[in-house]
């Protein structure tokens, strides 16, 4: 039976968690080559690289596919926030399943297919990691009461903002999570004294689990460092290779011969009448292209550009299902059937209009 030995490099899937404004964006920005799927609009104000900021879950799982059939393209994927993609997972569940909330699903079983759904997203990240891409998700951080099953006393914990179900699979889904938090001091003014004031705030990130966080890591790094990319740029590879297209050399041009001087002709010079220059003609203004889509819902409207779907297809693929006439204007969609269906079901829609496509 073949196998291997020995250490197996390979591109490094990471997960950032923190409370709100401690930099983890920015941290994730110096990874190599990275591309930002950012879910909540946080990167704003940075000079980053950025797919087109996702509206539906469905539109989250179609960018990855993509650079999983075109990893030359970046070096690191980043999911910013992970909490705020999942919100978008638990929204489009919902709508499929005609549900006003993940309660109604009724004894936990809305977080349970929460938890199926998102595991979808991690298996596509996987892929995305076997073509030599990082992967980084980042995700905010809160406290929760935490009680030890031997233990009476219960004591608080960072957690990471997201529910039951989905943080430990994505916790054990990375190589390394990071804990990323203010270092603060408590001191006494006096003895007299009995509550203490905090001093500090360097910002630091923890890289070993603890009693009040959580944090792992496959590289041996020491329990705790400074929040700066420099303390684990060693562990995180470059990422695929760019795909570099080749220099053509342009082909030697043909000797040109002297050119040929006739002698010089004298004519009579001719006096013209004097012209009056006349105002040049304003061309005319284009009125504005407008908008294929504007009448789409924006997360339809998103799938439709990104795949180059036009309006007719989607009527022709709903009348073919005999959901609505052909005539239909899609925004007399019932909302719940463009949610449930046509986003929901984005993979399915859209195999259908391919076929469509293709000629008897």
């Amino acid at each position: 039976m073949q196998g291997t030995d020995g250490i197996l490099e390979s591109a490094q899937k990471v997960v950032i968690y923190g409370p709100e404004g401690i930099g983890k964006s920015t941290f994730a920005s110096q990874f190599p080559r990275a591309k930002f799927c950012d879910t909540e609009g946080s990167t704003k104000r940075l000079n980053v690289s950025r797919t087109q900021k996702p509206s539906s879950w469905t539109m989250i799982l179609e960018q990855v596919r993509y650079y999983i059939r075109n990893p030359h393209e970046i070096g690191t994927f980043v999911i910013d926030t992970g909490d705020w993609a999942e919100k978008l997972c638990v929204r489009e569940l919902c709508a499929t399943r005609k549900k006003d909330g993940i309660e109604d699903f009724g004894y936990g079983k809305g977080y349970t297919y929460a938890a199926e759904e998102f595991g979808k997203l991690l298996n596509l990240l996987e892929d995305l990691v076997d073509r030599g891409v990082n992967v980084v998700i980042t995700a905010h951080a809160q406290m929760r009461k935490f009680e030890q099953p031997d233990e009476m006393p219960s004591y608080d914990r960072w957690e990471m903002k997201m529910t039951k179900q989905v943080s430990p699979m994505v916790r054990e889904w990375a190589d390394i999570v990071l804990f990323a938090n203010y270092k603060t001091y408590v001191v006494k003014a006096d003895e007299k004294d009995k509550k203490g004031k905090a001093q500090g705030g360097k910002r630091v990130m923890y890289t070993a689990h603890h009693p009040c966080w959580d944090a792992k890591n496959r590289h041996g790094l020491a329990e705790e460092l400074p929040f700066e990319f420099a303390a684990i740029q060693h562990c995180i590879p470059a990422g695929s290779a760019p795909v570099s297209k080749p220099v053509e050399t342009p082909p030697p041009a043909p000797p040109q011969e002297p050119p040929r001087q006739d002698p010089p002709r004298q004519e009579p010079p001719r006096q013209e009448p004097p012209r009056t220059q006349q105002p040049a003609p304003e061309p005319p203004k284009k009125e504005p292209a407008k908008d294929l889509y504007e009448l789409v819902p924006k997360p339809l409207a998103d799938l439709m550009r990104a795949n180059d779907v036009t309006i007719p297809e989607i009527q022709q693929a709903v009348s073919s299902k005999g959901y609505y006439p052909a005539n239909t204007p899609i925004e007399n969609y019932d909302p719940n059937f463009i949610s449930g269906v046509l986003v929901g079901a984005w993979t399915q829609v859209f195999e259908l209009i391919k076929t469509q496509r293709e000629p008897f």
